[in-house]
């Protein structure tokens, strides 16, 4: 019996297309240029961080970040906020503790990505990051830590994410269910792989959790 639902954050349940074109126009870039080459990123297996490099050689990604930052401290940025959610979220996790499972966020996000989740006051019993937990998918050790913060066995606990090499494999090998929802880059990716259907659940949409984990 499922007595918890862990979520990722980026395209499980925050849009990310203002972040990737916001980051387009920052570098120069025509946007439908820089999300092929992030969609490519995702075909290959290689780290999105990669994507910037390629379309700016030599570019530290790091060191433009923080000039972006340093520039416009009060704007936006590569940050999200509540109009980024996709539309079927708060819904869905409202429907989920209805039915008296336990919702908790958990992804790898960086340090501001809590605030700005808990801005938005989602229907969830607690929100985390990697970065506050110094633990990032797909280590295991970030999945101990999600039995642990839930209160659960393993058994007990679903978590749902959009790719297979983070959030379907390593939550199958840690004795967890995995649903892979089926959108952004990854998502519609990893869903034509044999593993998303070998080791996980794949939806279409957030509404379809309910059903799945808690039939009424």
């Amino acid at each position: 019996m499922i007595r918890a639902v862990v979520f990722d954050v980026g395209e499980t349940l925050i849009d990310e297309t203002r972040i990737w074109t916001r980051w387009a126009d920052r570098l120069g870039v025509p946007r439908f240029a820089f999300m092929g080459v992030i969609g490519g990123m995702a075909a290959t297996g290689r780290p999105l961080t990669d994507a910037f490099g390629m379309v700016r050689p030599g570019l530290d990604w790091a060191v433009e970040e923080a000039d972006w930052a340093a520039e416009e401290p009060d704007s936006l940025r590569n940050n999200f906020d509540g109009d980024d959610l996709y539309p079927d979220v708060r819904g869905a996790l409202t429907e989920l503790r209805r039915r008296g499972l336990t919702v908790i966020i958990a992804g790898n996000q960086p340090p501001q990505a809590k605030a700005a989740l808990e801005r938005m006051g989602l229907p969830v019993d607690a929100i985390y990051t990697s970065a506050e937990w110094g633990l990032e998918k797909p280590d295991p050790a970030f999945f101990l830590k999600v039995a642990e913060v839930a209160g659960f066995s393993a058994g007990e606990i679903c978590y749902v994410g959009d790719r297979v090499d983070n959030d379907v494999l390593p939550v199958h090998e840690a004795g967890m269910m995995p649903v892979l929802i089926r959108r952004g880059p990854w998502g519609y990716l990893s869903a034509e792989t044999p593993e998303a259907a070998w080791y996980g659940t794949v939806v279409n949409s957030l509404d379809e959790l309910p059903g799945l984990l808690s039939p009424a």
